[in-house]
């Protein structure tokens, strides 16, 4: 996917509007942010800073599902994120995820 002009001007509203509330965050994080807002793409992570952002700025991104798994369980993840998918797709929408092992915990910005 490429990163388009249209990106760039949604990136630096993001960063504006989180400067005004005193929060700086990383270019790159603005700039996938912007992407998946504009595509409606769900984000999956393990950079917490993705959770303020979407708290900080009230933005609509799909989804953040951040994944907290430990290096000794990893070999799990890539099933859970399946499973999360198509047990709770709908519910993603407009959430922010944490998906530990053994564990899903869901919130609203």
């Amino acid at each position: 996917m490429k990163f388009e002009f249209q990106d760039a001007v949604e990136a630096a509203r993001l960063y504006r509007s989180l400067r005004k509330q005193g929060i700086t965050s990383a270019t790159i994080d603005l700039q996938i942010a912007a992407v998946c807002i504009r595509h409606g793409l769900q984000l999956l992570t393990e950079d917490k800073d993705f959770g303020q952002l979407v708290y900080a700025h009230g933005q609509k991104i799909h989804s953040v599902v951040f994944m907290r798994y430990p290096a000794r369980v990893r070999k799990g993840l890539a099933r859970d994120i399946v499973r999360l998918t198509k047990l709770h797709g709908r519910k993603l929408a407009g959430c922010f995820v944490v998906v530990e092992p053994g564990r899903i915990r869901f919130s609203r910005p």
